[in-house]
């Protein structure tokens, strides 16, 4: 037997020594001086349990008892703020917990569902190619479209006037 079985059946040993099943753990007790001491200890705090007596109650506890039950039930009933707020703070809010889960739920659904619509809506861009790149810019950029059209008008009256060149 290990000291952690021995641990498990300490306190059918300190209630009944004697018996049977108990004999492993007699043996182990025997040949291991933790699990011994381990024994002493318990059987010196059941030793001072048996040995502490009660107070003896007040002559007077029914009477003051009767008295403090009196007044409790003369007392003004208490509002609804009142109520609830005894409820919230002496209470251990397992009536709660499914009004919680139900809201946690809620808010998992919406903020779940919106994350999801927020993704279909916006995908992600695709990577585009340079030269796409390229005409994305000129499309936005005002000031290069007109530079370009006055390039344009430049070379036009040029080309149009038929005069010629000398030629040497």
């Amino acid at each position: 037997m290990n000291c952690k079985l021995c641990h498990a059946a300490l306190p059918n040993l300190l209630l009944e020594p004697a018996a049977p099943e108990n004999a492993a753990a007699r043996d182990h007790i025997a040949a291991c001086a933790a699990c011994a001491h381990q024994l002493a200890t318990l059987q010196a705090t059941l030793s001072l349990l048996d040995s502490w007596q009660a107070p003896e109650v007040s002559p007077y506890f029914d009477q003051k008892l009767a008295v403090r039950f009196r007044e409790a039930q003369s007392a003004p009933s208490e509002g609804w703020f009142q109520r609830l707020r005894t409820r919230l703070l002496f209470n251990t809010g397992r009536h709660l917990r499914p009004a919680l889960a139900g809201a946690l739920a809620l808010v998992l659904v919406v903020g779940g569902g919106s994350f999801g619509i927020a993704t279909f809506q916006h995908p992600h861009p695709v990577e585009a190619s340079a030269v796409v790149n390229d005409f994305q810019l000129l499309d936005k950029n005002e000031q290069a479209l007109q530079q370009m059209d006055q390039l344009l008008q430049d070379d036009a009256p040029a080309a149009d006037s038929g005069a010629t060149s000398p030629r040497i």
